[in-house]
């Protein structure tokens, strides 16, 4: 099943669960399908897995053309609140964010696209967090946004005191700073 959201092309997916006398069973991806959802052919390359703590916020991320990346995530265990933001300026929802919550028991993943920033906070006491990319990591095109930009007011659910960052998120330009994308650009051409 499939969920359009109010960001134009970020999806929200979710996946069927079957289960049995023996446990359960989930397909976590499946190209054609996924494919069919989103409406344009993507070339996931590599999948990461992070393990974070209640508070470790991680974002807003995302890479710079030439090497800007869509990723698919989801939750393997625990709770997070999955952020994204559109930066496309010229975009009809430039500025704006989905708040997401994902977790083992809802199951759910989110698509989202190039040209769009993207970040998380655990709020369990742990999480396991995996996300498929369709562009390798590539340090010189790493950017980002300050979690705390007043611009783009995102309420995390956790106070900002008792956040845990990366020193390199501690020191994210604010949203009006940031070097971000056109909505015009083909970013998959």
């Amino acid at each position: 099943m499939v969920v359009t959201t109010q960001l134009e092309d970020v999806f929200l997916l979710k996946t069927n669960l079957h289960n049995d006398a023996r446990g359960s069973f989930k397909e976590t991806f499946n190209l054609k399908t996924f494919e069919d959802y989103i409406g344009r052919r993507i070339n996931f390359c590599q999948d990461n897995v992070s393990v974070s703590r209640r508070g470790v916020l991680r974002g807003l991320h995302y890479q710079l053309d030439p090497f800007s990346q869509s990723k698919l995530v989801s939750v393997i265990s625990g709770k997070v609140l999955d952020i994204v933001v559109d930066i496309r300026e010229g975009s009809p929802s430039f500025g704006r964010h989905l708040s997401q919550e994902l977790s083992a028991e809802n199951g759910f993943q989110l698509f989202i696209p190039r040209g769009f920033a993207h970040g998380y906070i655990t709020l369990s006491e742990k999480s396991i967090f995996h996300y498929k990319v369709d562009e390798y990591y590539h340090p010189e095109s790493d950017s980002g946004i300050a979690a705390n930009d007043n611009t783009l007011g995102i309420n995390w659910q956790i106070p900002e005191s008792e956040w845990i960052l990366s020193e390199k998120d501690k020191n994210r330009p604010n949203f009006d700073q940031a070097t971000l994308f056109n909505y015009n650009t083909d970013l998959y051409g």
